[in-house]
């Protein structure tokens, strides 16, 4: 019900910002992705930087239905609309250049095992109907994406993604991350990142009862005062940042750990940032099954795989490439010791990460924002 009235909605917004007249210097930036490498926010800031041609607006969050009339204005009036999930525009005239939120390694659309027929074919026709352009990295991303929404060929540009610059270009140094989450200064600090992916479509009850306990890494053997010890023992330093839904699952998102610290979004929008923008001066990262992996690659640092619920995960919702075991860079590990001896243990995947680079990012010596820049002053 809720779906449908929000859909009632979105229609007549549209209608009523249908009366604004499109002009060309304008661009808006519909951020359904947070500030968890989001390429819209990114690009977005990119350009009210470097661009003061174009008037930018960025929409966060998106959808809603609290937007004040003025922003649907604001949406009605740009000629180019840039989105993050789905495609969407007001006007037929209007460009819709779609960014997308990652790389997908877990099925979606047409070939997921939890989603309908009908909203398949729905959200095809709003690919085919809205996005104009869509924001590619490889031939693989343009086979995978057009796989799971029936994309056609045509609509790709190999632009590159906004937050693969960000990455590579970090505004929050080593020490101040060490300062601001540890309350501490170590100049043979190692800052690791845990992000795992979206738990709660499993639909395991305790999985999600596990999280809310504090382990947060769901693991049989999980003791958070071991783990901080080998952290600090090796000088490494753990940043956890869950899934938005697990976050809201924590009273208080703070650790009494030294070396282990959460990372909420009350941080990132303080400081005006996207996780992106610190992401780069980590040293390693763990996930499961987090489409992030194939983002961290461009920066060449080992990556941690927990597998411990990989078969629940690829029956309920699947896995676009697989074996999974076989084809990940890194390390993959099931419980707490198996995961404590594989940081500290020497790296030996680079080969493969770089491997893995090259099909999921063919334009990886180019500015992507540049790009998307390049392409806007050609349409």
């Amino acid at each position: 019900m809720k779906s449908f009235l929000f859909r009632l909605y979105l229609m007549a917004m549209k209608l009523i910002a249908r009366f604004t007249p499109i002009q060309n210097n304008k661009v808006v930036v519909l951020n359904g992705a947070g500030r968890s490498g989001s390429n819209g926010y990114l690009f977005g800031k990119y350009l009210q930087k470097n661009h003061p041609e174009y008037e930018v607006t960025i929409v966060e969050p998106w959808p809603s239905s609290h937007l004040p009339l003025k922003t649907w204005r604001k949406i009605g009036a740009a000629k180019f609309v840039f989105t993050t999930h789905q495609p969407f525009k007001v006007h037929a005239r209007q460009v819709n250049i779609q960014f997308w939120h990652g790389i997908p390694l877990k099925r979606m659309g047409f070939m997921a095992n939890n989603t309908s027929s009908k909203v398949d074919q729905r959200n095809a026709k709003l690919w085919q109907k809205n996005a104009d352009i869509v924001c590619s990295s490889s031939d693989l991303y343009e086979s995978l994406m057009s796989a799971c929404c029936g994309i056609e060929s045509n609509k790709y540009h190999k632009t590159g993604f906004p937050r693969i610059d960000a990455l590579k270009n970090p505004v929050i140094s080593k020490k101040q991350l060490l300062g601001d989450l540890f309350k501490t200064e170590d100049d043979e600090a190692q800052i690791g990142i845990y992000m795992p992916t979206f738990r709660y479509e499993m639909e395991d009850s305790q999985i999600m009862k596990q999280v809310q306990q504090g382990n947060f890494l769901t693991l049989f053997d999980f003791n958070i005062e071991q783990l901080n010890n080998s952290l600090k023992k090796n000088h490494q330093y753990l940043v956890v940042k869950l899934h938005p839904y697990e976050m809201k699952l924590f009273k208080h998102l703070q650790s009494d750990y030294s070396n282990i610290a959460f990372l909420n979004n009350d941080y990132l929008y303080r400081q005006d940032i996207d996780l992106y923008q610190l992401l780069g001066n980590t040293a390693f990262l763990i996930t499961d099954f987090s489409s992030i992996y194939f983002d961290y690659l461009n920066i060449d640092k080992p990556i941690i795989f927990i597998t411990n619920y990989l078969r629940q995960y690829e029956e309920k919702r699947g896995l676009l490439m697989g074996p999974y075991e076989e084809i990940v860079p890194g390390i993959c590990v099931k419980t707490q010791q198996e995961l404590m001896q594989a940081i500290a243990r020497p790296d030996r995947y680079g080969a493969k990460r770089r491997y893995w680079l090259e099909l999921t990012n063919q334009v990886q010596d180019q500015s992507s924002c540049a790009n998307v820049v390049q392409l806007l002053k050609s349409i």
